[in-house]
């Protein structure tokens, strides 16, 4: 790769450190003088000679972002037939980084532009060519993969930070490898220094799928002693959204659903022998919460207004990550959990700590700062993350999210695939599951989402849960269903003690078919109990 410019922008000079070599680039800025320097702009462009039957993947933004490969040709439409009215109305860009980032033009995805986030690669064939940032904690790096005109670009996102006299700020901090798979990747997380958290893959449950917020205690208890009859003992009980008043209000229940409260529950998954796991959406609040009515104060602002994170529940708001009463209710909170025997904690939505950049701290710092607080505040509790962007996670919690929810049904309604990238979908979720793998064991252990067995509830055709299920068990670590597990047959509980067996396989090659096919065919070949097998999927 030959460096082509770099632009640095600011209100006043500074001084710049750059250094180019064996394949990796870095940039360190400093003012020059004792004024306080804002920034404007960082980037960096390379060229690159792109063939035309290259794969091209681009890490999302966060967990629930959709990033498959795509040819040459293909280019990302998610917004672009989509109303601003009702953009605003369901805050449909806070998702993602349509809230913060500039709008890419239709004329530049079709002359080949296409953008991520912190990495993104090449594929031709076997060989990977990899772009990947080292500095993803002071501030988020876009990478812009450019066929058109033969271009690697990365642009740190800093708009606005504020440079102190003699600070020395890492801009940019970038790693070229190339070569097979399993070694770029590798080369990657060692010069970042990063390591995934001890942590063994996890076989377990998750309430949501099945009621979704209708949970209630009559329910959990049926599902818990649906546990009993599957052949395989899973590991985790998780109790998913809907146990709470509303979104925020985490030290009460409802009484409706839980008349006897959760307590007793959690007591009774911990008698079962399983680890219990809660919900918990720690940096949101949604609107007709106690939360939100009796402490204004405690959210982020932009331009007088509560910043909007979202229209589920009755529309949700973004605490201040750095308020010292926030994090008290944080702590608070996953303390009361604790208390009650709770060791898993799935922390959902956390994309709402950094929706606002400040002066002194970019987006990706502060997500840095966040997930470094939860980390301190769950202790030796292990931490799904959720909804996150996906480098701050890395090193910090021991399960990780890497795909969007997967959906009772296929892919939703037509009109429904021109909304947000972050969308549930059950083919987004095992595309995302497949092509974020090298993440799984580097960075922490990849969450898929779940895998339904059952026939109710669901319009997925009896292929499509089969291989989401698959797909979830070779290249997951987190192995969850959202069944009634007692309502399971000999059959369903044969193909559930499969696939438990399928969790342990040792994945040695993924072969790619076409990508331009509506389904994609997938050959892996892997090892289980010392036999080679392949496998050939339709994702």
């Amino acid at each position: 790769m030959e460096l082509l410019q770099v632009t640095v922008r600011g209100n006043a000079p500074l001084t710049k450190q750059e250094s180019l070599e064996d394949g990796r680039y870095r940039l360190i800025l400093t003012p020059e003088g004792n004024d306080i320097v804002e920034l404007e702009e960082v980037r960096a462009d390379f060229s690159f000679t792109f063939e035309p039957d290259d794969a091209l993947f681009l890490n999302g933004y966060q967990s629930w972002t959709y990033s498959p490969e795509r040819s040459r040709k293909q280019h990302d439409d998610a917004m672009r037939f989509v109303p601003k009215a009702l953009d605003r109305k369901f805050g449909l860009s806070q998702y993602g980084d349509g809230y913060f980032s500039d709008p890419v033009y239709r004329k530049d995805l079709r002359q080949g532009y296409k953008k991520g986030y912190s990495y993104a690669y090449v594929r031709r064939g076997d060989r990977f060519f990899l772009f990947a940032s080292l500095a993803e904690d002071t501030g988020f790096t876009r990478v812009v993969l450019n066929s058109g005109d033969n271009t690697v670009s990365f642009k740190k996102d800093c708009h606005h930070r504020f440079l102190a006299p003699g600070e020395r700020y890492t801009a940019l901090d970038l790693i070229f490898p190339e070569g097979e798979e399993d070694a770029v990747f590798d080369a990657w997380f060692e010069a970042m220094g990063v390591k995934a958290l001890p942590a063994e893959p996890k076989l377990g449950y998750t309430s949501w799928y099945n009621c979704y917020q209708n949970i209630s205690e009559a329910q959990i208890l049926r599902d818990l002693e649906g546990m009993r009859t599957l052949p395989m003992k899973p590991h985790i009980f998780q109790i998913d959204d809907g146990f709470e008043p509303f979104v925020g209000d985490w030290l009460t229940v409802n009484p409706e659903k839980f008349p006897n409260g959760i307590e007793p529950i959690i007591q009774k998954i911990l008698d079962d022998g399983y680890q219990a796991g809660i919900w918990l959406a720690p940096f949101v609040a949604e609107k007709n919460s106690a939360l939100y009515r009796d402490h204004p104060d405690w959210f982020q602002y932009k331009d007088g207004e509560r910043i909007y994170t979202g229209s589920n529940w009755s529309g949700h708001y973004a605490l201040d990550p750095y308020n010292p009463e926030v994090r008290d209710y944080i702590r608070k909170s996953v303390q009361h959990f604790k208390n009650m025997g709770v060791t898993l904690f799935k922390l959902d939505f956390l994309y709402a700590a950094c929706m606002s950049s400040r002066p002194d701290k970019t987006r990706g710092e502060i997500m840095a700062d966040a997930m470094d607080f939860l980390r301190q505040v769950c202790g030796d509790c292990q931490i799904l993350g959720c909804g996150v962007p996906l480098a701050s996670a890395f090193g910090r919690v021991e399960y990780c999210r890497i795909g969007p929810d997967m959906s009772l049904d296929f892919d939703d309604k037509p009109f429904m695939r021109w909304l947000h990238n972050e969308r549930p979908s059950t083919l987004h979720t095992q595309r995302n599951t497949l092509y974020r793998r090298q993440l799984d064991g580097r960075a922490f252990r990849n969450d898929p989402d779940v895998f339904l067995l059952r026939e109710e509830n669901t319009t997925l055709s009896d292929e499509q849960k089969h291989t989401l299920a698959i797909v979830n068990a070779l290249f997951g670590s987190v192995l969850f269903a959202s069944d009634d597990f007692g309502q399971y047959d000999e059959k369903k509980r044969k193909l559930f003690t499969a696939l438990c067996e399928l969790q342990g396989a040792k994945v040695l090659r993924v072969e790619h078919g076409p990508l331009n096919q509506k389904l994609r065919t997938v050959i892996v070949t892997y090892r289980l109990n010392g036999e080679e097998k392949r496998l050939e999927l339709r994702v």
